[in-house]
Formats: C-alpha cells, sequence, structure tokens
C-alpha cells in the first residue's frame, strides 16, 4: 500500500469530509451539523437504511444513530479513543512532514486490523489450534487458542 497517494490522504482534509455530507439529516439547531462532523474526522457514509451513518476516515469507526444533541467530537472520543486525528492539537496543515509521517503510520494499522479481523475466525473451539488468514497483506498463519483470544482483545481495543 502506498503511504501516501491521493485517495488515501484527501479525507485528512475538512473540506474534502465536508463534500461528502449531501443529504445530512441534522443541520439548523443541532450539534451534529455536517461541519461539525467533518471537523470531528467523519465522513458521511450513508445507506439506504441507516442515512445518518458516518465513518472516521482515520481509525475507520462507524457509528450510526445519531441524536440531534450529539457532540461528533465526544462521541467519537467515546467509542474511539485510540484514534490518533481525534486527538490532535492542531490542523493539518499545520503539521511538520514528520508529524504526517507518523500519524499515517497510527492510520495504517488501522487499516490493516481492519482488513484483517473479519478474516480471522474460530471454526471450532473445541480445537486448540486456529487457522487465521490476512487477506489484506497475504499472510496465513497458525495461532493457539489463547494467543488468539490475547490478539482478539488487543485489536479490539484498536477499534
Amino acid at each position: 500500500m502506498d503511504l501516501f497517494t491521493y485517495e488515501e490522504t484527501k479525507m485528512y482534509f475538512y473540506e474534502n469530509r465536508l463534500k461528502t455530507y449531501s443529504g445530512w439529516p441534522f443541520e439548523d439547531g443541532c450539534a451534529c451539523t455536517s461541519e461539525n462532523m467533518a471537523k470531528a474526522g467523519f465522513i458521511h457514509t450513508p445507506s439506504e437504511n441507516s442515512p445518518d451513518t458516518a465513518q472516521c476516515f482515520f481509525c475507520l469507526k462507524e457509528l450510526e444513530g445519531w441524536e440531534p444533541e450529539d457532540d461528533p467530537v465526544k462521541e467519537h472520543k467515546v467509542h474511539s479513543p485510540a484514534c490518533s486525528f481525534i486527538t490532535l492539537k492542531k490542523s493539518v496543515n499545520e503539521l511538520t512532514v514528520e508529524e504526517v509521517i507518523k500519524l499515517q503510520k497510527e492510520r495504517e494499522k488501522f487499516l490493516v486490523v481492519s482488513a484483517c479481523l473479519p478474516a480471522i475466525h474460530c471454526a471450532d473451539v473445541e480445537v486448540c489450534r486456529v487457522k487465521a488468514c490476512c487477506p489484506f497483506v497475504g499472510l496465513q498463519f497458525e495461532l493457539s487458542h489463547q494467543r488468539f483470544v490475547i490478539m482478539m482483545t488487543v485489536t479490539s481495543k484498536l477499534l
């Protein structure tokens, strides 16, 4: 995966995230306006059944069921405290090259986890070895059940 393609990095910028909010149901008099959602790192990812679904472009946390009074920054921090984007102390435009590289490396961790986690499964709880395959990085490996549980616990804390 290329670290700095336009498609991979364009959502770092508020204006690009804001452009995704066509048809957002909360605007006038609401805390979770499209502007506030975009400032909090969310992009609008609606579906036919969930017009208010939003996903952090960075940590990939997806939230739906927004209420007009919900504060996007607070909700983001509660549901994804490990997200480095929401804890930035300065604007993306003010970051040094070194800080951008470090931030993008953090984002890559979320991308790998989100791609690999669904592929890792335990077909039979009685089995003491678990086969896990990660199509994202092309790895296949065996884990003891105990290590599998530890990995799943650690991984879930990233999400």
